[in-house]
């Protein structure tokens, strides 16, 4: 049965980091549903590899590469997506990147450039889709955060502190920007098992500590955060702005106390 609240059909899509593990889903799962999406990401081979495959299924796809470090390249990349699909309703920010190492090796550069993608860069898109979704009655913006912004790990203070900050300008831009009827949330999932990840689940004592403190028992698998992603980004979550959703298992739910009788 077609359900309106979540109907996409027709709706343009800007989805950056779209040729990852999970942006590559995340624009298949768009375009499934009937929207156009435009597709960002750094490698342009990557990119045609995920419009290609949009379009063999008869979905509408458009690629821009670009980096994303750059806020004119934010810009540029806003504007070809409003231009290639004719506007501009839903942007969904996964780009991201992160460099695992103790807080006393970290250099300037790396913090630099984890802090350039993973808030800069979100904090720029949005602020050159504003004004398009303004002009258009509304829009939607979806920021890939994690739950790393509120519970962190060893080897990732700079890509935790991102991820805070992405959490953040979420709450900053939905209140500047309802009266624009414009919504802005995001998602906060524990590791999901892609590549970018692998080196947190990979070995088998991490694999053993995520399936032990996980009250679910095991990490997700990346289609599990379609779902919320479709929600946030459709009228079935047309009052809700602002917020935080938080795919972990139950993780934050609470410990067993007892699991070490």
């Amino acid at each position: 049965m077609f359900d309106p609240l979540f109907n996409l059909k027709g709706k343009r899509v800007l989805v950056t980091g779209g040729a990852g593990s999970l942006g590559t889903l995340i624009s298949k799962a768009f375009a499934e549903r009937g929207a156009d999406v435009t597709i960002q990401d750094l490698n342009q081979e990557r990119i045609d590899d995920v419009r290609k495959a949009i379009t063999s299924e008869s979905g509408k796809a458009f690629s821009i590469a670009a980096d994303l470090t750059d806020p004119a390249e934010c810009s540029r990349v806003v504007e070809e997506a409003n231009q290639l699909m004719g506007g501009l309703d839903i942007v969904i920010n996964t780009a991201g990147i992160n460099r695992r190492k103790p807080i006393t090796e970290v250099t300037e550069e790396d913090f630099n450039a984890i802090v350039s993608v993973n808030m800069k860069a979100i904090y720029f898109i949005s602020q050159a889709a504003h004004p398009i979704m303004k002009a258009a009655g509304g829009g939607v913006i979806v920021n890939m955060s994690s739950l790393s912004a509120r519970y962190s790990f060893n080897t990732i203070s700079v890509y935790a502190a991102t991820k805070a900050a992405v959490s953040s300008i979420t709450r900053s831009t939905a209140r500047e920007w309802a009266k624009d009827k414009i919504r802005v949330n995001c998602i906060e999932p524990s590791v999901i098992k892609t590549d970018f990840t692998k080196p947190l689940w990979g070995e088998p004592h991490r694999t053993k500590f995520f399936d032990e403190t996980t009250p679910i028992g095991r990490l997700s698998n990346p289609e599990e955060i379609i779902g919320a992603v479709i929600f946030l980004a459709t009228d079935a979550s047309s009052y809700i702005t602002g917020q935080s959703i938080v795919i972990d298992g139950g993780i934050l739910s609470g410990g067993d106390w007892d699991s070490y009788a």
